[in-house]
């Protein structure tokens, strides 16, 4: 299953953030819209490397594949950043 949801939210000790969502399926109209353009880079990239572009798509729809579920906590003096992939 592919993310689709990140909640962003920033504090520090002067300010309480508000919690932000960020809908990820936005960002599929672009990617779409670029996707001639990832592939040719892709595929050039691993002819240099001398990896196989199959390979190399298939790790990179898997690591996409994982994402749901991360829950990232960064504390800081006394700043906090929390970034939640659901």
């Amino acid at each position: 299953m592919i993310p689709s949801i990140a909640v962003i939210q920033i504090q520090n000790p002067h300010w309480r953030g508000h919690r932000l969502w960020v809908p990820l399926f936005l960002l599929w109209i672009p990617t779409l819209l670029l996707s001639p353009l990832i592939f040719t880079a892709l595929f050039a990239v691993c002819m240099a490397g001398g990896v196989s572009p199959w390979r190399a798509t298939s790790v990179f729809w898997a690591i996409l594949c994982g994402l749901p579920g991360t829950d990232v906590r960064v504390t800081s003096e006394g700043n906090r950043v929390l970034v939640r992939i659901l």
